[in-house]
Parts: structure tokens; C-alpha cells; sequence
């Protein structure tokens, strides 16, 4: 195992492989991206699509590859019987660290469709990896603040209208759409500022579930609800990288979407006020499995 090398040479060598697997994938997929663009034939474009679904799906099962050899986490995980790769998901989620996504990317890679995530505007600036997701179709939204809102009112709604483009989009092709419920990381400090009535999670921000059911209409089968926890305490993407990120406990639950869940969330207020009831006892179940994933005894990893 190489995760028994002195750090001094496993670190720079397990970062070195990382980028080098970026490279190996972002410039096949570039470039079938050009492709892509320059033949406007929409079964060309189709076929495309899911070519480059299948790059994405080899560039996160080499990183999934390098962390089994170069970390020794133990890994208690429950839920993962009976997901099918032709099945599309909203998979829901509790937001810990920045981890959370090559933990999710491990487990369902191959197992459902391709995971795509609702991104922050901002982040198709980042090298490589900010043209990557645009070409893989994954959803840029632009948040405005309510002093932006107030003085650009025309502005409103913007984010439901680029959701709805994102999802048609999905609709061509089997998908998972990930949304961070609570939207933002969970920090105790953040925890304490809510007054959060959840022990272990954040208030849901229930808003973006709906958008999503909204704008994929009957295009979505089923929900995914994912706990993930980390009872070694917090941890970032160089506790993962550095191999000081020791064990996982996720629990994986599939639910059929209520056809009461569909309605006009902005416009109908009564539809609003029983869709976050939903998502407020959704949370309140995620609190309890949170509780019995963080308290079972911890156990490192032995090999």
C-alpha cells in the first residue's frame, strides 16, 4: 500500500498523479467539446454528451483509484443496493466540507448517472476546471443579494430561469442532479448564528429542492438522500490529499418523490408553506441519521 510511504514522498507524489489525471481528461474532453460545438446535428451532439460523460466517469474513477492507494480510510456505508445507472436522481445531501464531493463522486460514480452540481457563478474562472464543468453541462448560478434585488427588481427570478435551462438540458440524457440542502458547509459557528434547531445540520434551504422538481417536471424518478459524516471531527480536501482524513459514514436512502412535492413555489404560498414542512421533517429524519453515524464508536482504518 502506498499509503505507507513517508508523507515527505507520498503528498507531492499523490498531487503530481492528480494533476496529471486532469491533464490526461480535460484535454480529450476540450476537444471533443469543440466537436461538440462546431456540428450542429443534435444526434451528434447527443452522442457527444455522452461521450463526455464517459471521460468524466474515467477522470473520477482514476482520483477514486489514487485515494484507495494512497490514504487508508475506512469507509461504513449503507444505501448503495439497488441504485440503477438508468434512473434519474435529485440526490439531496447534508454539506460538511469541500470532501463531501469526491466522497459522493466514489461511492455513486458509475452506479447512477453522472453527477452534476448547481455551481456559484464565479467558479467557471478556475483553470482547467472551470471550462471542464461548462462543457459537462453542470449549472452556473448567479446569486444576487437582497440590496442588489431591491435596486435591480428585474433581476429577480433569474436563478429559476437558468435552473430550467440547466434541466432542459438533462432531460436528453439520464442524470443525477445534486443539491447541497442546506447551502453552505456546516460549521458550528454558522450552527450557533441560525439558531438551527437540528443538532448536527444547518436549516434546509428549501427553495432550491423545488426549483429543481419544478424545472425537471416528470423528468426525475426518484430522491437520494445522502448523510454523510465524519467522526474524526472536521476536515478539508488536504486532510483527504495528506491522508490525515481517517473515516466515512454515509447513509444512503432512495425515495419516491410525492406528486404533491410539484408546484409553483414562488407563486402559490400555500404550496410553498407544505413544501418546507416537507423539507423541515426530511431534515429532522437527516438529524437522527447523523446522530447514529457520529455516535457509533469510531474505529480507525487497519490497512
Amino acid at each position: 500500500m502506498l499509503a505507507f510511504l513517508p508523507a515527505l514522498i507520498r503528498v507531492p507524489l499523490v498531487l503530481l498523479l492528480l494533476a496529471l489525471n486532469v491533464l490526461v481528461h480535460v484535454l480529450p474532453l476540450f476537444a471533443l467539446t469543440l466537436l461538440k460545438l462546431v456540428v450542429p446535428v443534435a444526434a451528434w451532439r447527443r452522442l457527444c454528451s455522452r461521450l463526455l460523460v464517459a471521460i468524466a466517469e474515467s477522470w473520477i474513477g482514476a482520483n477514486n483509484l489514487l485515494f484507495a492507494l494512497f490514504t487508508r480510510i475506512h469507509w461504513q456505508v449503507d444505501g448503495l443496493e439497488g441504485l440503477r445507472r438508468d434512473a434519474n436522481y435529485l440526490v439531496l445531501a447534508n454539506h460538511q466540507s469541500w470532501v463531501d464531493i469526491p466522497v459522493l463522486q466514489k461511492l455513486l460514480n458509475r452506479r447512477i448517472p453522472f453527477l452534476r452540481f448547481f455551481l456559484k457563478s464565479q467558479l467557471i474562472w478556475v483553470p482547467l476546471m472551470g471550462p471542464a464543468w461548462w462543457a459537462l453541462d453542470f449549472p452556473f448560478m448567479k446569486r444576487y443579494s437582497k440590496e442588489t434585488l431591491a435596486r435591480h427588481p428585474e433581476l429577480a427570478g433569474r436563478d429559476m430561469e437558468a435552473t430550467r435551462r440547466a434541466c432542459a438540458k438533462f432531460r436528453q440524457l439520464p442524470v443525477s442532479v445534486m443539491n447541497f440542502v442546506e447551502g453552505t458547509r456546516f460549521t458550528p459557528a454558522k450552527h450557533d448564528a441560525q439558531g438551527s434547531p437540528y443538532r448536527h445540520l444547518l436549516k434546509p434551504r428549501a427553495g432550491g429542492v423545488a426549483f429543481v422538481l419544478d424545472a425537471m417536471g416528470e423528468g426525475l424518478d426518484a430522491i437520494l438522500d445522502v448523510a454523510i459524516a465524519y467522526p474524526g471531527g472536521p476536515c478539508s480536501m488536504m486532510d483527504l490529499v495528506t491522508g490525515r482524513l481517517r473515516e466515512v459514514r454515509v447513509s444512503l436512502r432512495e425515495q419516491a418523490i410525492p406528486r404533491e412535492l410539484r408546484g409553483d413555489y414562488e407563486g402559490d404560498a400555500a404550496f410553498r408553506q407544505r413544501f418546507q414542512a416537507w423539507v423541515n421533517a426530511l431534515w429532522r429524519e437527516q438529524d437522527v441519521r447523523m446522530a447514529g453515524l457520529l455516535e457509533a464508536p469510531f474505529r480507525l482504518a487497519d490497512d
